[in-house]
């Protein structure tokens, strides 16, 4: 069952000014006072870069040129995958991605496209020459730009969101960004109003066991790997973050895409030939986590740990995913934002489709016409109750 199917009379509101049933609430009730940093589309690439670490964002939507101020288009989003898939190209750790390779898209022409794209960056880059951000937006395929009306529910953003979609856009109707919905936000506001919704309560208290949470693979990393080849591997395997382990496979600590931001604070590169173990230990010394207790203090969890538990330390270490370890540390399976989306949509009744690669085209607010703010389409509309 879709969130199109589910019974919305059973989800009204009351007349309150408290809202009891997550579900419907709208989008915009949930970015209201939001400042969104957006990055013109012609900022080169180590700029943009700059914009993310200053304003401490891990992605900002990407502007393209446009002479018609009143109609808006925005070619994707840069985040630090991005960033990484540019570095790695730019120092042939990786190949350019072939068209067979770039699947997902709607018609030929924006194969053609975005093939275009990334070598007009490689031949950029090697020659020198200042790369446009535009280039590398979303080239780490992971974080196209999807966007919804105001009056999305929240409902419906949880089922794209247990989908693999990171954020989501909210475009007012003259096509500016009102905010930007993430995995994090939606998380983080679900689990800190739970006691105004009830059935989140029961929830929260069943072990990852009883979740079916836990079991996913660990992509690891070892602690003596340097630094670019942990990247390079991230990047390879599409995930956020990499599981650092010893020669026994205990839990060491964690590299995440967004550590990506210490190396280009001050244009530190020489990090990327550091080793994975003295690495972290820069990254925590920065983050001031280096407080002399375990190595690995809040980056693991159990199978017998509660989801609230679970979710509780996703919000404290500001990850996308805690790796699960047994009881001598090694690390044994991994929960993510989207695994925790899942339970929560599924809780909700719906039935939740497999973790997918969102598709690009045009977004409509209505069936057949086109949004002027946005070269994406979104699977997300509103939902009349």
């Amino acid at each position: 069952m879709s969130s199109q199917d589910i019974d919305y009379s059973a989800h009204r509101e009351g007349l309150t000014s408290e809202p009891h049933d997550w579900t419907m609430i709208r989008a915009a009730n949930l970015v209201v006072d939001q400042h969104v940093i957006v990055i013109d589309g012609e900022c080169p690439v180590e700029e943009a870069c700059e914009i993310l670490v200053k304003n401490n964002i891990s992605s900002a939507p990407v502007l393209a040129p446009s002479s018609d101020p009143y109609h808006k288009t925005y070619v994707g989003m840069f985040d630090y995958g991005d960033l990484i898939a540019y570095m790695l190209i730019v120092l042939k750790k990786i190949d350019a991605p072939p068209p067979d390779e770039l699947s997902g898209f709607e018609g030929d022409n924006r194969v053609e496209e975005q093939t275009f794209e990334i070598k007009e960056l490689v031949r950029r880059a090697m020659e020198g020459r200042s790369v446009p951000v535009r280039l590398a937006s979303d080239l780490s395929r992971k974080n196209p730009f999807y966007s919804v009306i105001p009056e999305t529910t929240l409902l419906s953003i949880v089922e794209e969101f247990a989908c693999g979609t990171h954020r989501v856009s909210v475009l007012a109707p003259n096509g500016d960004i009102q905010g930007i919905l993430s995995q994090s936000n939606v998380v983080n506001y679900l689990y800190k109003n739970n006691s105004r919704f009830s059935e989140l309560g029961p929830l929260l208290v069943k072990n990852l066991r009883e979740l079916d949470l836990g079991s996913s693979p660990v992509v690891s990393v070892p602690a003596d790997s340097m630094v670019l080849d942990a990247l390079s591997i991230m990047s390879k395997n599409g995930v956020s973050s990499l599981a650092v382990v010893d020669q026994m496979g205990m839990l060491l600590g964690n590299i995440s895409m967004t550590d990506v931001k210490y190396v280009m604070k001050s244009f530190r590169h020489l990090l990327l030939w550091k080793t994975c173990f003295q690495f972290v230990g820069i990254v925590r010394s920065e983050q001031g986590m280096d407080d002399g207790q375990d190595r690995y203090p809040v980056f693991d969890v159990r199978h017998e740990s509660t989801l609230g538990f679970t979710i509780a330390k996703l919000i404290a270490t500001k990850a996308h995913r805690v790796w699960v370890t047994d009881e001598r540390g090694k690390a044994i399976g991994v929960v993510s934002l989207t695994d925790v989306l899942r339970v929560i949509a599924t809780a909700a009744g719906i039935t939740v489709n497999p973790i997918r690669r969102p598709s690009i085209g045009t977004f409509s607010e209505q069936s057949g016409q086109n949004s002027p703010a946005s070269g994406y389409r979104s699977s997300l509309t509103p939902k009349n109750p």
